[in-house]
């Protein structure tokens, strides 16, 4: 007999939230993009073990306008579903998070075409975050999501998330009229592990079940299951509790929870479920990512991980199913296109003609200095996901700046006060140089190198990046030939979501590594990368 083994994670790299649709025989995911534009990734796969980045659906400011958001904020826990021959995406636009008020608006866009253009967004509500939409067999559509409750009450505690999670809330939705109409109810609020969020809603043997996450997303993070014969409530939870989580456990995938559950056609039931791969001392560098688990109903009408634990499993066996998992080992770019790949994003916005050119210097990345890293404004920034502990990063820049103000290079970025930073720049006594500058978990930066590195004042220069695990290493060079190593300690891991401020309840995304240039003086003084190349080790 043949079999498939998945590897988890499916989706490496920061890709958290996972929402999962069956349309025939195709799978889609959608996962959250917070600040990184365009918004919402979009998988495809036909065998649950293969899966393709296919779509950003949310790809003109008019959709998604995130230019100022702080750090871990924009897209949220976006829902994607299908009814009718028409795909639904509702998702969150988190403007402002760390704060007892959180101000975030919820949207609905449409389309007939998944891998095509996506309708201008319907205003549904900001009355809290995770919004789902559920399509009822009766023809109804409702809309749940988490209620954020910004009082403190009596515990006087500030940012006590056991005050601020109020509840999961339902409210119908007109297609029509492209509303929410009708009264608000509040379905359920939570069980003693607290913080509970990411509803989703599915109809089965007469009940309808309701699928949440809880523990906030750090290691105590978990999945629950409710029923009710009623859609309004009231809901009973499953006996056993929560049906995944990772708690107290030394698997793996950590932080195992925020799930979303598909039927195969051949009536095998799997969950997607976001989950993290930390270091050994449990920093996360790639944030967090998605999984997969097989599951069944039990006699008693409740899920259950085929593992008959509920901790999640790293391999996933397939009878039946030949297909060989794809493992991607190579990002190469030499711009000869006049559109960027679809592996690279950018921060909060997309860059115009302003930030950004393919065209003006044919076979050439050109971006035009804006501001500094720690901007939630416009940065001319050029990244890509980490997907590996172990990989070279490295690219070939033309860059003659004029003054210490104009500066350019390859950067390993998790937000604005976390960064590694090795860049060409200008010295008044010494003329062009190498710097290494960066962040390590607050808003000062910080110089690693401890003098400007010389390199010749004109000619192109080649930038590396090493890492492993925990460690980063830069390189430079004259030529490909020609590496030099900046023998300074970094200590990568501190690209991560435990680390900063809030640690892992307040850092939400994951490490890229990229292309950037700022010019402090706004003079947009530009820099040509010739390539880039990303290649897991």
């Amino acid at each position: 007999m043949s079999q498939s083994i998945i590897e988890n994670p499916i989706l490496k790299g920061f890709n958290p939230d996972p929402s999962i649709i069956r349309v025939g025989n195709d799978y889609y995911i959608a996962t959250s993009t917070f600040e990184w534009f365009p918004g919402v990734q979009i998988f495809h796969s036909t065998d649950l073990v293969n899966w393709k980045l296919v779509a950003r659906p949310l790809n003109r400011v008019s959709q998604l306008d995130m230019l100022g958001n702080p750090d871990s904020c924009g897209v949220w826990a976006p829902c994607l579903s299908y009814d009718d021959g028409t795909f639904y995406l509702v998702y969150s636009n988190a403007r402002r998070y760390w704060s007892h008020c959180k101000d975030v608006h919820n949207y609905l866009v449409t389309t007939n075409d998944i891998l095509g253009d996506w309708s201008e967004p319907t205003y549904l509500n900001s009355s809290g975050f995770d919004p789902s939409l559920f399509h009822d067999s009766n023809g109804n559509k409702w809309l749940v999501n988490l209620r954020w409750d910004h009082r403190q009450r009596e515990t006087g505690l500030n940012l006590d998330p056991e005050v601020y999670f109020g509840g999961i809330v339902l409210q119908q939705y007109c297609p029509e009229s492209k509303e929410l109409t009708g009264p608000v109810e509040k379905i359920f609020s939570g069980s003693s592990l607290g913080r509970t969020e990411g509803p989703h809603l599915y109809q089965r043997d007469g009940y309808y079940y309701l699928l949440v996450a809880e523990g906030g997303t750090g290691y105590d993070h978990g999945a629950l299951l409710l029923r009710s014969e009623n859609i309004e409530g009231p809901y009973e939870a499953d006996p056993q509790g929560h049906f995944l989580t990772s708690k107290d456990s030394d698997c793996t995938l950590q932080r195992a929870g925020h799930a979303d559950i598909v039927e195969c056609a051949d009536g095998n039931t799997f969950i997607v479920h976001l989950c993290s791969r930390p270091l050994e001392n449990k920093r996360s560098v790639m944030g967090r990512e998605t999984a997969i688990q097989q599951v069944s109903w039990n006699k008693d009408g409740w899920l259950r991980l085929v593992s008959s634990d509920v901790t999640p499993e790293e391999t996933i066996v397939l009878p039946d199913n030949s297909a060989i998992p794809e493992q991607l080992t190579e990002h190469f770019d030499d711009f000869d296109s006049t559109a960027l790949s679809i592996d690279f994003q950018t921060l909060r916005i997309p860059l115009d003609e302003s930030s950004l050119s393919l065209i003006e210097r044919p076979g050439y990345l050109r971006l035009k200095g804006r501001e500094s890293l720690g901007s939630s404004f416009v940065q001319a920034l050029v990244a890509r996901r980490q997907q590996a502990f172990r990989y070279s990063a490295a690219t070939k820049v033309d860059f003659s700046p004029e003054n210490f103000q104009q500066m350019a290079g390859l950067v390993c970025y998790y937000n604005s006060s976390k960064y590694y930073y090795l860049h060409i720049t200008h010295h008044e006594d010494f003329g062009r140089v190498i710097e290494v500058t960066g962040c390590i978990g607050d808003n000062a930066a910080e110089y690693f190198t401890s003098a400007p590195i010389n390199i010749p004042d004109h000619g192109e220069i080649y930038l590396n990046a090493e890492v492993d695990h925990g460690k980063l290493v830069f390189f430079y060079g004259t030529s490909k030939d020609n590496w030099q190593r900046i023998y300074i300690d970094l200590d990568y891991s501190i690209l991560a979501d435990e680390t900063g401020n809030g640690g892992e309840h307040a850092n939400f995304t994951g490490t890229f590594v990229g292309l950037c240039c700022q010019d402090l003086s706004g003079k947009r003084h530009a820099a040509d990368f010739d390539s880039f190349l990303y290649v897991e080790r």
